[in-house]
């Protein structure tokens, strides 16, 4: 199987170890969710990089951590691209009194459950998806400590 899950950078950059062992972690997760993913792009950037797509292709004029646009074709096998504002995740870590790593895993995977259907916008779903970012992330930290 050739590389299905890719970081790049837009106008930010931020480090991120582990690379290969977190592309083979979201490839398995969403597997046990019934999602084969074909290709899934990250792309970390700036509050305007994210604004800009907010306001050019949601009519949202307001900053997010996240945009997750769902390119596939066929249902279960995910064709996906997330936009990741890294002004945003390290502003949200200081907020939550996180580690700026563990926030940023936290968004990454918020993007991948987004596209295994989990919702985020009635407080019961807010709920449920924080609870599968939490799941998602101890599971990982496992697995790199």
């Amino acid at each position: 199987m050739g590389q299905t899950i890719f970081f790049n950078n837009a106008d930010k950059t931020t480090s991120l170890g582990f690379r290969t062992k977190l592309k083979t972690f979201i490839n398995k997760q969403c597997l046990k969710e019934g999602v084969r993913i074909e290709t899934l792009q990250y792309v970390f950037c700036s509050d305007a990089f994210v604004l800009d797509i907010n306001k050019r292709y949601l009519n949202h004029n307001y900053y997010t951590d996240i945009i997750s646009f769902d390119l596939s074709e066929q249902s279960g096998h995910l064709i996906g691209d997330v936009y990741i504002s890294i002004d945003r995740v390290k502003e949200n870590a200081k907020t939550e009194g996180s580690l700026y790593m563990h926030e940023l895993l936290r968004v990454i995977f918020h993007g991948a459950l987004h596209f295994c259907g989990y919702k985020d916008k009635k407080p019961a779903d807010v709920k449920t998806m924080r609870a599968m970012e939490d799941k998602w992330l101890k599971a990982y930290l496992k697995t790199i400590s």
